[in-house]
């Protein structure tokens, strides 16, 4: 692991023996030879060599009686002329073979041998040392190994029968159990389909009662054309017949109530049959077509949708099994149960949308700063504005509906505010609508008064860059902050000082408070971890969620127990941090170096890529649902490569299908999801 986190080895490895030096003494003259250590004799020290203290090998007699291995003692007369152990006079020449100790010391070696060599390396041995033994004796040798092998074999066969059996029964239970599994959710499917099956017979009686009364409306309105002349009785108007009324209206002869009665009242039948054929599949031109899409989506993506359907069939039959047949025969007013529901809400949602269509259009270029890129673009509490800020120095406000409605040419922030460092993060304040909190390159974290344009408070503690700053939904005087000085610092706005300090071992990259509590954050880190703090025990983190492969850059809440994350390994990864597990990873879109954004809802992830797209997952399935690519509007450019242009920030307006999404050449773009 790299960024401040790593792993502790074991320091303790395995001990190599040693010799102690100490304990060994100089021999006698005349008697120095080795040293044989095995792990049930002690040291004989007479057939060591007095120079290295090791076995002598090829031992060489000297002129005052000392031996000694040959190497060694050609080797120290290179140096000196005496002997190392009475220090007499010695050359070369007064080195002689001393062929009885190595006589000695070969058998001695063959010894030892012997002592831990096998009965079988024994008796080949023997043999080929020209052991004397009689045909009587090698017959009776030879039938007693034959018994040997032929036991040795069975035990053999006896042993490899148990391990397969042992294989066969492990495999065939695993197999019973996935069978088991299979028969479970053929069964939910089964109940299932009977479900549907039932309610898509219910939707359609309904549909013909339905079209059955409005057929009767729509009779009794076509019977009221013909009744206006009986009206004309209570003013004294003549009285037409049935027959003359038929042949008035064939021939045109009522035209003033042809034109001022029979119009409208022609056209709001006619509406009352929309109205009546609306809910139709067959009479809405575009529906096969939706329709047709929606079920390419979902053998697109079967294998994702099928893992779905039985993870949440699985966890819901569970959960029943837990809290008793009572719970498991609760029914929705469909007939489904949770699992179904649950599922029907994802494929719908899922389907629903494959694109990503351009609403509206705005530059955030800057005439006295070339640089554009967009750092952090966030919603207010209502969804009026929304707020840009990057390495221009600006806060830009703008006002949503103005975008979205008026022309490219003509939008312009409804506030603009100057800062003194470039900008990486802001926060709207859940409560005060007016206030929006920023951090920047210098580690200042802002609070300001949109409405006044000016700093309501400004937190300078931080020592290095400030990446991350979101205030608490629960608590709004509650803010927090982090930074590459690896602190997490929790502010209050009505005091000048931190409230709290957590220091971390690696830059903090992300920071974000649940939503459902003020004692709760999470933090995203450069250590590939996402930490997750109860701020009433900050001595460690209540989880450490565990699996990206690089710097965490990003973490947003998409409740009060779904935890999203987006690192540098090109990946997203939500948990639940309710029960410390991670629920899905999400792939499709490149992040290996910048900060390209991070944005959740209730239903739906998006995040940025390097290679210039929005990319938009549904939070129960792994690949994207919706992509979109920014094009260059660089005239220097006009093949539309967009080089090493990315999206850098994306946000959701909540509780809508619409994203504001940003790129590094300062291009803002409305973005909604559409069939």
């Amino acid at each position: 692991m790299g960024g401040g986190g790593g792993g502790e080895g074991n320091l303790m490895g395995v001990l190599v023996p040693t010799v102690n030096a100490g304990e060994t003494s100089a021999p006698a003259a005349g008697t120095e030879v080795v040293v044989v250590v095995t792990e049930e004799e002690e040291v004989d020290k007479d057939i060591l060599c007095p120079i290295c203290m090791q076995i002598i090998k090829d031992a060489f007699l000297t002129a005052c009686g000392h031996s000694f291995c040959y190497m060694c003692i050609v080797t120290h007369l290179q140096n000196k002329s005496d002997c190392p152990c009475c220090s007499h006079y010695l050359t070369t020449n007064h080195l002689y073979p001393n062929f009885l100790l190595n006589k000695l010391l070969m058998k001695k070696s063959a010894r030892q041998m012997a002592k831990s060599a096998t009965p079988v390396e024994q008796l080949r041995q023997a043999i080929q040392q020209g052991c004397e033994v009689s045909v009587k004796e090698l017959d009776s040798l030879l039938s007693l190994l034959m018994d040997k092998k032929r036991k040795m074999e069975q035990e053999e066969a006896e042993t490899n029968l148990q391990i397969l059996l042992e294989f066969l029964q492990c495999l065939k239970k695993q197999k019973v159990e996935e069978l088991n599994e299979i028969q479970n959710d053929l069964q939910y499917i089964k109940e299932d389909i009977n479900a549907v099956e039932k309610r898509r017979i219910e939707l359609h009686r309904t549909r013909g009662r339905y079209s059955a009364k409005m057929r009767t409306l729509v009779d009794d309105s076509s019977a009221m054309t013909v009744r206006p002349p009986l009206r004309d009785k209570g003013s004294g108007a003549i009285v037409s017949s049935p027959v003359n009324l038929q042949e008035q209206g064939r021939a045109g002869t009522s035209q003033t109530r042809n034109t001022d009665t029979g119009a409208p009242r022609n056209s709001q039948i006619v509406q009352r049959k929309d109205d009546n054929h609306g809910g139709s599949d067959s009479q809405d031109p575009n529906q096969p077509g939706k329709s047709l899409a929606r079920k390419r989506r979902v053998h697109a993506q079967f294998n994702e949708l099928q893992d779905c359907y039985l993870q949440k069939r699985r966890y819901w039959a569970r959960q029943s099994q837990k809290q008793g047949e009572r719970v498991a025969n609760i029914k929705n007013r469909e007939g489904y149960s949770a699992g179904l529901e649950d599922f029907q809400s994802v494929l719908s949602t899922f389907t629903r949308y494959s694109r990503l269509r351009v609403v509206a259009e705005l530059r955030h270029s800057d005439i006295f700063h070339s640089a554009n890129i967009v750092s952090s673009i966030e919603f207010d509490r209502d969804d009026e504005l929304f707020a840009t800020a990057g390495v221009s120095r600006r806060i830009k406000v703008f006002e949503f509906s103005s975008v979205v409605n008026e022309p490219a040419d003509a939008q312009c922030p409804v506030v603009e505010m100057s800062t003194r460092s470039k900008l990486s993060c802001l926060s709207w304040n859940n409560y005060t609508k007016n206030h929006l909190a920023s951090s920047d390159y210098e580690g200042i974290v802002t609070v300001w008064d949109v409405t006044t344009r000016q700093s309501v408070m400004e937190y300078e503690e931080h020592e290095k860059r400030a990446w991350s700053v979101d205030f608490c939904r629960t608590e709004p005087s509650m803010l927090v902050s982090g930074s590459d000085d690896c602190k997490v610092k929790v502010w209050c706005t009505k005091q000048e000082a931190s409230v709290l300090t957590i220091d971390m071992k690696a830059n903090i990259c992300s920071v974000k408070y649940n939503p459902g509590s003020s004692a709760h954050i999470a933090v995203g880190s450069a250590d590939h971890h996402v930490h997750y703090y109860d701020l009433r025990n900050i001595s460690q983190p209540l989880y450490i969620f565990s699996g990206h492969r690089k710097a965490v850059s990003y973490v947003k809440f998409l409740s009060n127990y779904e935890l999203a994350s987006a690192s540098t390994d090109s990946t997203l990864r939500l948990w639940d941090v309710n029960e410390n597990v991670p629920l899905r990873t999400f792939k499709g879109h490149t992040n290996e170096k910048n900060f390209v954004g991070l944005t959740v809802n209730s239903e739906y992830l998006a995040c940025g890529s390097e290679t210039n797209e929005v990319f938009v997952y549904h939070k129960a399935i792994s690949k994207p649902a919706a992509r979109y690519r920014f094009v260059s509007d660089d005239q220097n450019d006009p093949d539309g490569d967009m080089g090493s242009f990315f999206i850098s920030a994306v946000c959701w307006k909540r509780d809508s299908p619409t994203i504001v999404a940003a790129n590094s050449q300062g291009t803002i773009k409305a973005l909604v999801l559409a069939a």
